[in-house]
């Protein structure tokens, strides 16, 4: 006989099978189309700044940095800025700033004006910024020649607020790399176009990429500097102001080097919560996103019995196809000689759910900070 608590596993897993099937779908629909960004004469592309705050030395920095550099738009500069005068990151800026005199400059030792350094130091460079067209840039992400043409083109259009893009590690060289780009890749985006659907626009932003105009951003609120998730949380004020948030189809690419899975965990939790509080009673509808973690518990208690294992089977399965699909669409065939980590980036996955439907703190950065309210943060002693 079926126990309540069979049912239970049943349910979420068929619920997880149509999460993994609409993930496909609508991972296929959105990378399917060419990426043709309008022909723009020269005449009218305006000048860009790019902004990108900084906080230590992380693996490829001079690349990702130097990329910024490196564009063919007619017109632009790149601003980098440090909060600590003493960051390990400021020599190698320095070296970038003087290859690249004509268009780059930097800021440090700037003092912090909320709990949100990232924010605080943004708000400094948009002071310096000489463009109304600016970018908000993470800078662990590496770009193409094309960047800037590429994620402002949309901004023509007075009704879109902002432009963002989202990231994955293309090329991992660790086990935590590899975990870390397949929670982007497999879930994160296609939960993000699941998303977009279901709320008839997209209500969020991806830090690794915001572009928008001076006077958008003042209009909404600007950067607010004691909250967590600032980039989610610009998106979301964006659109309750009417404007139309648009997704690149460019996906950035991110080198997270040799993190650690470790790593990967405390930072992943630290985005989990900061959903939790910017999307509230939402949060907890990603219960049916973990099938393939749900068959273990299911084969246990059923004693392996043979409907259970044709019902696993057919979820790993989908699972794969949804996965594969991915892979293909972002093209990063890179990521398929560490599909045989899926199973543990799913356990993972769950447990930072899990973990993120209660509690407030946060590590960022290595500081612990407590979330309260709708994302507003302060720094634990």
């Amino acid at each position: 006989m079926t126990t309540l608590l069979e049912c239970l596993l049943i349910f979420l897993i068929g619920g997880s099978i149509v999460f993994y099937f609409t993930c496909a779908v609508f991972t296929h629909q959105f990378f399917t189309p060419a990426i043709n960004a309008a022909s723009v004469p020269p005449e009218g592309k305006p000048p860009v700044s790019i902004l990108i705050p900084v906080c230590g030395l992380d693996a490829g920095a001079w690349d990702n940095w130097s990329s910024f550099c490196l564009q063919t738009y007619p017109a632009y500069e790149v601003l980098f800025g440090v909060t600590d005068p003493h960051d390990p990151a400021i020599p190698v800026l320095q070296r970038v700033v003087e290859t690249y005199a004509d268009r780059a400059r930097l800021f440090y030792g700037l003092k912090p004006r909320g709990i949100n350094y990232k924010d605080s130091n943004l708000s400094y460079l948009l002071e310096e910024a000489r463009h109304e067209l600016i970018i908000f840039a993470d800078s662990d992400i590496r770009v193409h020649a094309d960047y800037i043409q590429t994620v402002t083109t949309p901004l023509a259009d007075e009704k879109v607020g902002l432009v963002t893009c989202a990231f994955i590690g293309y090329q991992p060289q660790s086990l935590g790399a590899a975990i870390a780009s397949f929670g982007r890749c497999f879930d994160f985006i296609p939960s993000l176009l699941i998303a977009r659907t279901l709320d008839r626009g997209l209500r969020c932003a991806v830090g690794a990429t915001i572009a928008t105009r001076k006077a958008t951003l003042a209009s909404f609120g600007g950067l607010h500097f004691n909250r967590i998730g600032s980039d989610y949380n610009l998106g979301k004020r964006a659109a309750q102001a009417g404007y139309r948030i648009e997704l690149s189809r460019y996906v950035l690419e991110s080198d997270t080097g040799q993190e650690s899975i470790a790593q990967v965990f405390r930072r992943e939790l630290r985005w989990a919560r900061t959903i939790r509080f910017n999307r509230g009673a939402q949060y907890y509808s990603m219960v049916f996103c973990y099938g393939t973690v749900y068959c273990l518990p299911l084969l246990w208690l059923t004693e392996f019995s043979h409907w259970a294992i044709v019902l696993s089977l057919a979820t790993f399965v989908v699972r794969y196809v949804q996965v594969l699909l991915a892979v293909s669409s972002m093209t990063c065939p890179k990521l398929v000689r560490w599909l045989w980590a899926l199973p543990l980036r799913d356990a993972l996955s769950f447990l930072v759910w899990l973990m993120g439907a209660f509690g407030q703190g946060v590590y960022w950065r290595g500081r612990q900070l407590r979330v309260e309210g709708d994302g507003l943060i302060s720094q634990l002693e």
